[in-house]
C-alpha cells in the first residue's frame, strides 16, 4: 500500500523529481502505527475557528437583545453545518489521506469554502433574527465549494483504488445530490420560512445518512480509530478555544481606569471563571480514552462520529455563554441575570451529559457512580441558576458554574479511573 512515508516517488537515478508528487490515493492501513494528525489536518482545522467564532459571537449578540429562540436556533443551525463539513473531510483524510501535492490543493480548497462559509453567517444569523426568510446562499455557496473538492477526493480515490471504487462512487453520487438540494433551498425565492426550516432539516437528515448510503457499515473505510479519535480531540481543543475568546470578550471592557489597568472584582470573576470553566471541560473530555475503545469497537463509529456534533455545539454554546455574561456586565444586555446564567449553564450541562452518554454508549455499558458524578453536576449548575433568582451577583454565580465540570475531575482523579479501568479490561476480553 502506498502511503506518504514509504512512497517517495523518484526517477530512475533514484531522485525524487518533487518533494510531494503524486501517490496513488490507496486505502491506508488502519492499524498503522504511530499515525497522527498532520500539519496539513491541523491547518485545515485553523479555518473553523473563524466558523465556529463567528457563529458563537452571533448567538450572543442575539441572546443578549432577548432574541432567544431565534439564537439558539440560528446557533444550532450553523453548529450543525461547521460540524458536518469537517465531519466529512476529517473521516476522509483518515481512510484515504496521502498529503501529496494534489491532496494539499484541494484541501486548500476546501479551506476556501470553509472561510466563504464563514462570510455567509451574518447575514444568515441577521435573516433569523428578522424571521423573514432563511438567508443561507453565502453558506450555500461556501459549501458548494467544499464539496467540489470533496466529490474530487473522492473520484480520486475510486478511480485509484479498485478495493473502494463502489464506495467512492456512492459518495460522488449522494454527495452531489445533497448538494443539489442545498443550492435550490439556497437560491429558492418566495419560501415561507416554516418550509426552508423543515426542508433544512431534512436536507440535514440526509447529510447524516450520507456514509450509511454510500458505504453501509462504519467500517466500510479504512479509517484509523487512534487517529479520528485524535482529530476530534483536537477539534474539541480548538471549539474550547471559542471559551478563551468568550472570556476576553467578557472581560475586555470591565477594565477600569484610565490606563486600563484597574481590574474590577467583575473582571476578575469572569477570568477566573472562563478560564476555568474552559479547563474543567477540557480535563472532562480527555477522562476517556476514545481511541482505546474505537478499536475495540469499530462498528460504532457513527455513533462517536456524529455524537459529537451535540458536544461541540455545548462547548461553543459555553463561550457564547460567556461572552453574553460580559455584555451584561458591560450593561449592554437586555437579559435579566438568570436568563445569562441559564445562557452559560446550559450549554455546560449538555456538554457533560453528551460526554458520559458516549461513554455509556461506546461501552455498552453504565456505571451508577457516573449517576451520582451526573446528578451533582446538574445540582451545581442549578444551584447557580437559583442564587440569581434570589438575587446573588452576576459574577460569583458565573464562579459557581465553573465548579460544575470539576465534580467530574475530581471523581474521576479519586475513584473514577479505576472503575473506567475495569471497563476497559472488559472490552479488552471480549476482543
Amino acid at each position: 500500500m502506498s502511503t506518504p512515508d514509504d512512497s517517495p516517488a523518484a526517477d530512475s537515478g533514484g531522485r525524487r523529481r518533487v518533494a510531494h508528487t503524486r501517490i496513488r490515493m490507496a486505502g491506508r492501513d488502519p492499524a498503522e502505527h504511530h499515525r497522527a494528525a498532520t500539519p496539513l489536518e491541523l491547518l485545515f482545522d485553523l479555518t473553523f475557528v473563524v466558523a465556529v467564532g463567528t457563529a458563537a459571537h452571533h448567538s450572543a449578540e442575539m441572546l443578549a437583545e432577548g432574541h432567544a429562540v431565534q439564537a439558539i436556533t440560528a446557533f444550532v443551525m450553523a453548529m450543525f453545518a461547521i460540524s458536518v463539513a469537517w465531519i466529512s473531510f476529517t473521516w476522509f483524510a483518515s481512510a484515504f489521506g496521502t498529503d501529496d501535492w494534489l491532496d494539499r490543493v484541494l484541501t486548500m480548497v476546501q479551506m476556501i469554502g470553509v472561510v466563504v462559509f464563514a462570510l455567509g453567517l451574518p447575514a444568515f444569523f441577521h435573516a433569523v433574527e428578522e424571521g423573514d426568510h432563511l438567508e443561507l446562499r453565502g453558506i450555500v455557496i461556501g459549501y458548494v465549494v467544499m464539496r467540489v473538492a470533496m466529490v474530487s477526493q473522492w473520484w480520486r480515490a475510486a478511480r485509484e483504488s479498485p478495493d473502494f471504487r463502489h464506495v467512492g462512487r456512492a459518495n460522488i453520487r449522494w454527495t452531489v445530490i445533497a448538494q443539489i438540494g442545498w443550492v435550490a433551498l439556497g437560491f429558492a425565492t418566495g419560501l415561507p420560512l416554516g418550509a426552508a426550516f423543515v426542508a433544512f432539516v431534512l436536507l440535514g437528515a440526509l447529510e447524516l445518512l450520507l456514509p450509511v448510503l454510500s458505504q453501509g457499515r462504519a467500517g466500510g473505510t479504512p479509517w484509523h480509530p487512534h487517529h479520528i479519535a485524535e482529530r476530534y480531540a483536537l477539534f474539541a481543543i480548538i471549539t474550547l478555544g471559542e471559551g478563551v475568546v468568550g472570556t476576553v470578550a467578557s472581560s475586555g471592557d470591565l477594565l477600569g481606569g484610565a490606563d486600563g489597568t484597574h481590574w474590577s472584582a467583575d473582571a476578575v470573576a469572569v477570568v477566573v471563571a472562563g478560564v476555568g470553566l474552559t479547563f474543567g471541560m477540557w480535563w472532562v473530555y480527555f477522562a476517556t480514552p476514545f481511541g482505546h475503545i474505537l478499536v475495540h469497537r469499530r462498528g460504532r463509529g457513527y455513533l462517536f462520529g456524529y455524537g459529537h456534533i451535540p458536544l461541540y455545539i455545548g462547548i461553543a454554546g459555553a463561550g457564547a455563554g460567556l461572552h453574553v455574561a460580559g455584555l451584561q456586565l458591560e450593561h449592554h444586555s437586555k437579559l435579566g441575570d438568570p436568563a445569562v446564567v441559564l445562557s452559560l449553564a446550559v450549554p455546560v450541562g449538555l456538554y457533560v451529559l453528551m460526554v458520559y452518554l458516549l461513554h455509556a454508549l461506546l461501552l455498552s455499558t453504565t456505571d451508577r457512580f457516573h449517576s451520582l458524578l451526573i446528578g451533582l453536576t446538574l445540582a451545581v449548575l442549578v444551584a447557580a441558576v437559583l442564587l440569581s433568582v434570589a438575587g446573588v451577583a452576576l459574577a460569583v454565580c458565573l464562579l459557581v458554574v465553573m465548579l460544575a465540570p470539576f465534580i467530574t475531575v475530581v471523581g474521576f482523579e479519586t475513584v473514577g479511573h479505576r472503575r473506567q479501568r475495569v471497563m476497559l479490561e472488559g472490552l479488552r476480553g471480549e476482543a
